[in-house]
């Protein structure tokens, strides 16, 4: 993910979005493989280097911010926390800094003696905001980061990350299924399916030029909102997912990519992916 763009991961649930998002955090290990930020193996740290060298630089937002909050600490606190751990200011200026960060995700000074359970949904999801900005990290992990949000609270959110990330230069991996969501915020989307991620490309080539079968899939499945526009179907050619269960033992067969296009790489062995 380049610095100061969006990379979206899209699928169905329970295809991986969520883990890969995890891993690289640590917060779920990965059994092989790298994960390489700024060119260091972030799976080779050990705890105290991770906690160093990764969690300043690295930072999550999870889908429900009512329960990444903690219900008993004002929010004052929860924010000013991960300044405190990682000793970015001390003493008067950890306030300041709190401050600072509230009026820029667009929140009242007086809501930083509030508990989590007096704002609304969006306003939680700014406080989390707040929170993973508060260390200056490189990378944001959004994940399903508006999907609990109404329609027009999600645009909210999604214009003020868009703002901050021109201000600030962050990265994000922007975890969704909102195909809608991802046209807006993203510069290269990945499509994921049964654990595999399948096509990977700009936004432009994904969006107008779908090459694999689950990403067409997933995009037919988009609803149009102009009843003159849309593609009316008895059959909608949807087929059941197939289990990602396998025998004990199984080895994956390796995923090989064929380029399409510039930067535009599709899946080439669908072996198991099909059903």
């Amino acid at each position: 993910i380049p610095r100061g763009q969006t990379l979206a991961l899209v699928g169905e649930s329970g295809c991986g979005k969520s883990s890969c998002g995890r891993s690289i955090l640590r917060l779920s290990e990965a059994t092989s493989g790298q994960v390489l930020l700024d060119q260091t193996d972030i799976l080779s740290l050990s705890s105290r280097d991770l906690r160093r060298r990764v969690w300043h630089d690295v930072q999550m937002v999870f889908q429900d911010p009512f329960a990444s909050l903690n219900p008993h600490m004002r929010l004052r606190d929860q924010v000013a926390e991960p300044i405190r751990n990682f000793d970015i200011e001390k003493g008067k200026a950890v306030d300041d800094r709190v401050a600072e960060l509230f009026h820029r995700v667009e929140l009242p000074r007086a809501f930083m003696s509030r508990f989590p359970h007096e704002l609304s949904g969006g306003q939680r999801q700014r406080v989390a905001i707040a929170r993973a900005l508060a260390v200056k990290p490189k990378l944001i992990i959004a994940d399903e980061a508006v999907s609990a949000l109404d329609v027009s609270v999600q645009a909210q959110v999604l214009n003020l990350m868009m703002e901050l990330q021109a201000e600030f230069g962050i990265s994000y991996l922007f975890i969704s299924h909102d195909m809608a969501v991802v046209e807006r915020v993203a510069h290269r989307v990945g499509v994921m399916y049964l654990g595999r991620l399948v096509e990977i490309g700009t936004r432009q080539q994904v969006f107008e030029n779908p090459q694999h079968s689950y990403t067409k899939s997933l995009l037919s499945a988009v609803p149009i909102a102009d009843p003159t526009r849309r593609n009316i179907r008895e059959d909608l050619n949807f087929r059941p997912i197939p289990s990602p269960v396998f025998p004990l033992g199984h080895v994956a067969v390796a995923s090989t990519y064929v380029e399409v296009g510039p930067s535009h790489l599709v899946l080439e062995n669908e072996v198991g992916l099909e059903g």
